[in-house]
């Protein structure tokens, strides 16, 4: 049996694939995969909490819709013969809630992951189980994400934050050492597809952008090496809905660097700014809000003891993550299920 968790990223959204930076920290809600070999060359999926079960003959485990797919999609990434030597029985549970933003498949992904490198002793680390997660997202569940969610879920320490180069892939562990602080995720109760159209047009446009540009600099390989004064000064060459797209990602990479320098010198004030500032792009350049998210942001402002609030994960729907003082957090969370019941007719 393994376990992985969920993840939150308190900054730098969209960078990933970007080849940018990413600020995430696992938290303390898991997927967790158990597992028993069976003689009947079948592997049999049963998901306790969906109530749902699945059984594929080892000869044909051809591609479905839903969480299925995940582990499939492991087994051809990390088995050296794309398949299983013989018949498995699995049992899934987790507490991680699928379409908030934290990462539920990446949770699914690497806790198998896990599961597949004990048993066959595949000797994989788990910097290589993640990239196997992330080509599974890419090829079986065909969303062109990043490295982040299944390296947080891989690579979480307590206490800590990680500050990831999605280029080389090392990282370092920053401490979160606000003991006056709480990371409290409002649920929009918008649930996402981030396998949507819109997700991938998101990273097809941040690439026209680097396609365009890289004829004044062929060192430009992504939006993490493209200046913001090459950008202005060739705007008037790009789609208006390019250029917002790659003026937010540039942004948000000099935000989540700031950022890592106001956490180390115990500034959460100058921090929580820029979890602003990083919504506000999310909204108004990267168009990837929605109401319900900018009317929490917006409320979660005007309430005493928050440091700062954004939309995570991809977009359109899920958590709001925001900073709020200890102290004030049983307040902050009755007033802002009373404004939100209020303005949406539901609770978050």
């Amino acid at each position: 049996m393994a376990a992985a968790p969920g993840r939150v990223n308190l900054i730098g959204e969209h960078t990933d694939y970007n080849q940018g930076y990413v600020l995430p920290g696992a938290i303390d809600r898991y997927i967790h995969v158990a597992c028993t070999p069976n003689p009947d060359g079948r592997l049999n999926m049963q998901a306790l909490e969906y109530r749902e079960q699945f059984s594929f003959s080892l000869d044909d485990m051809h591609p479905v819709k839903g969480w299925p797919t995940y582990l499939l999609g492991m087994i051809y990434m990390m088995m050296p013969e794309k398949r299983l030597p013989f018949g498995m029985d699995l049992a899934i549970e987790g507490n991680v809630p699928v379409g908030a933003g934290m990462s539920s498949s990446a949770a699914l992904c690497s806790a198998f992951g896990l599961v597949l490198n004990e048993i066959f002793q595949l000797g994989l680390s788990r910097m290589e189980i993640a990239l196997a997660a992330q080509k599974t997202e890419h090829r079986f569940a065909g969303l062109r994400c990043g490295i982040m969610d299944p390296f947080a879920s891989l690579h979480g320490k307590a206490g800590h934050l990680m500050k990831l180069d999605c280029r080389s892939l090392e990282y370092e562990y920053i401490p979160f050492d606000f003991p006056d602080l709480r990371i409290i995720l409002v649920h929009s109760m918008v649930s996402h597809s981030l396998a949507s159209s819109e997700y991938n047009l998101r990273r097809q446009q941040c690439e026209a952008g680097v396609a365009a540009l890289r004829k004044y600099d062929p060192s430009i390989l992504s939006l993490r090496d493209l200046p913001a004064e090459l950008l202005e000064t060739h705007r008037a060459e790009l789609d208006a809905t390019v250029y917002k797209r790659c003026h937010f990602v540039i942004g948000e990479n000099q935000r989540l660097l700031d950022g890592c320098g106001f956490l180390k010198h115990h500034n959460p004030d100058a921090f929580g700014e820029l979890m602003y500032a990083s919504h506000e792009g999310l909204s108004r350049e990267y168009e990837v809000s929605c109401p319900e998210s900018d009317f929490l942001v917006h409320a979660i402002r005007e309430l005493q003891g928050v440091k700062g609030a954004r939309q995570m994960g991809g977009g359109f729907g899920g958590c709001i993550i925001t900073l709020v003082e200890k102290n004030l957090a049983e307040r902050f969370i009755r007033d802002i299920r009373k404004k939100y019941e209020e303005q949406f007719n539901k609770i978050p």
